[in-house]
């Protein structure tokens, strides 16, 4: 059922994870703040819950109204995963590496096509389609580490590639806009409140397109043809009968698979939501590993030596990192993110999933700095 957390004046709060998991205080406060505010029915935290901006980032909350923080910026974030029809045993590391390093420019093919083709209204952000953006985003290119259940049917000889990535500006605009307002909660049935949604809603839509060319993107550089496996957005709303549903770093466990990924040097993990989870769950689960370390610790951790930063540019699988901007490859190391084997483990321990299969990291693509970009950073 998940531990219940009773605190007085709060909305239950249902948490998915053990001991061995790491969480910290402030994201335990932020949840009881969440679960004090007026109209939240209830909230469930999962085991990669970390303190965030707006509320606290690996958890659900149903409420009566909805309320545009508890999603965030970046609507409509979420995960893509994409088998190649290439095999993973013919790929050179190094070779793949440079080729995907171009897709971090801006696309030059027809975006108005591919916006058209995927049925969305034209916006002032679509230049930036099939783009990845900054922070925790990434394309990466995967082969299979181990598959527990056969009958999925997926190939382990395939390489994949696993994009994370969600509406860019888009989704910022859309926050700033309530912002502007207060960021009051929103009646569903209010002229306001469908507004919003039907923002959210082109968000989430134009964060799934953008996943997939991005994975296009990824294949035509690799010379192969990607074909979609799952997506889902970990950053959203939707409304049901109590009210909404917001998710912010929780994945929807009514959706079909998800992949849960863990950081850029460990496994990622498909797996498939079990029928008869707790209700308290609220349709939930984890989305990734979750912070350990805010980027602002980050610094002082790791990454002192050139020897220290070349070692991050590899992972234990004998990898590829591809990221250029040093503060980004030192904020977005493992060492900043939990055991996601620790939080699969509370996943299934609390009867929320089951393990599909595994995959490993072989080339991760984060940020690429162009020539002039890197002239211009030594002035």
């Amino acid at each position: 059922m998940g531990n219940l957390l009773s605190v007085d004046g709060c909305a239950p709060i249902h948490s998915y994870y053990s001991s061995k998991n790491w969480i910290e205080g402030a994201a335990v406060r932020q949840l009881e703040d969440v679960a004090r505010k007026p109209g939240v029915i209830a909230v469930a935290a999962m085991p990669d819950l970390h303190p965030g901006k707006y509320g606290p980032v690996g958890c659900a909350i149903l409420a009566d109204k909805i309320h545009p923080a508890f999603v965030g910026a970046d609507v409509g974030c979420g995960m893509s995963l994409f088998a190649l029809d290439f095999p993973a045993r013919k790929i050179r590391v190094d070779k793949a590496a440079e080729r995907l390093r171009a897709i971090e420019s801006p696309f030059d093919g027809d975006v108005a096509d591919k916006i058209h083709k995927a049925g969305l209204p034209v916006s002032n952000f679509d230049a930036a389609l099939g783009t990845i953006g900054g922070g925790n985003h990434f394309c990466e290119l995967q082969a299979v580490e181990e598959v527990f259940i056969p009958e999925a049917g997926l190939d382990r000889d395939q390489a994949y590639v696993l994009v994370h990535s969600g509406s860019r500006g888009l989704g910022y605009a859309l926050l700033e806009r309530e912002l502007s307002a207060g960021l009051a909660p929103l009646d569903p049935d209010s002229a306001k409140g469908r507004a919003y949604m039907q923002a959210h809603d082109h968000a989430l839509r134009w964060a799934t397109a953008n996943r997939r060319l991005i994975a296009e993107r990824a294949a035509h550089a690799l010379r192969c043809e990607a074909e979609l496996i799952c997506d889902c957005s970990h950053n959203c709303a939707g409304l049901c009968g109590a009210g909404a549903l917001h998710r912010k770093g929780a994945a929807p466990a009514d959706r079909g698979r998800v992949v849960v990924p863990g950081s850029r040097g460990a496994l990622s993990y498909l797996v498939e939501p079990l029928v008869g989870a707790p209700k308290g769950a609220l349709a939930s689960i984890a989305h990734g590993a979750g912070r350990k370390f805010d980027r602002a610790s980050m610094a002082g951790r790791i990454g002192a030596t050139k020897s220290d930063r070349e070692r991050l540019t590899r992972n234990p699988y004998g990898g590829r990192v591809v990221c250029e901007d040093r503060a980004l490859l030192i904020e977005e190391a493992p060492e900043a993110y939990k055991s996601i084997r620790s939080v699969i483990d509370d996943l299934e321990t609390f009867g929320l999933v089951r393990i599909v299969a595994s995959f490993r990291p072989l080339v991760t693509l984060k940020k690429v700095v162009e020539p002039e970009s890197r002239k211009e950073g030594r002035r």
